[in-house]
């Protein structure tokens, strides 16, 4: 799950953090780049010494550049990070977005208001968090499953809190 609790301790402040998926790892990057770089040399090699090498090159060079700029551009887009912070009298959550954009929330946990919206928002059971007179979403980047799972989890976290 790529959401974690801590500490476990009722009688301390709850912290949940959530990252979004990462599915390709460094290294795994520098091996689909490799892999797609030595398939893309294939047909390279059979024009050695012939004029025709020089049409093709900077064509499979562009298409070998579009794709780490590509697979680059995705992962830094993925560094999504939201923390909520549960204590008895405050819920804040800031989420941490791409390219270092930091956005806040604060309310009172006893005005909490946790929603689950099968239907109707930008991903299928879309979660909000609504109190100090405002509405924000809570893990639009998790999966559906995920995101039942976690209101259940912070609804049951809330009322230990009261």
């Amino acid at each position: 799950m790529p959401f974690h609790w801590s500490p476990t301790s009722p009688s301390e402040p709850q912290r949940l953090t959530l990252w979004a998926h990462q599915s390709l790892s460094p290294l795994g990057f520098v091996g689909f780049i490799g892999a797609t770089a030595v398939m893309l040399s294939l047909p390279l090699i059979t024009q050695l010494g012939h004029p025709g090498l020089w049409v093709l090159l900077p064509c499979l060079l562009a298409a070998l550049g579009g794709l780490w700029w590509a697979l680059a551009r995705n992962a830094r887009d993925r560094t999504v990070q939201e923390d909520l912070n549960l204590t008895a009298d405050k819920i804040t959550l800031i989420r941490h977005g791409p390219h270092g954009r930091r956005q806040d929330w604060e309310a009172n946990p006893h005005w909490l208001r946790l929603t689950l919206h099968a239907t109707g928002g930008p991903v299928p059971q879309y979660l909000t968090l609504s109190g100090g007179g405002r509405v924000v979403e809570l893990g639009a980047f998790l999966s559906e499953s995920e995101r039942v799972l976690l209101k259940a989890e912070i609804e049951h976290r809330v009322a230990n809190l009261r």
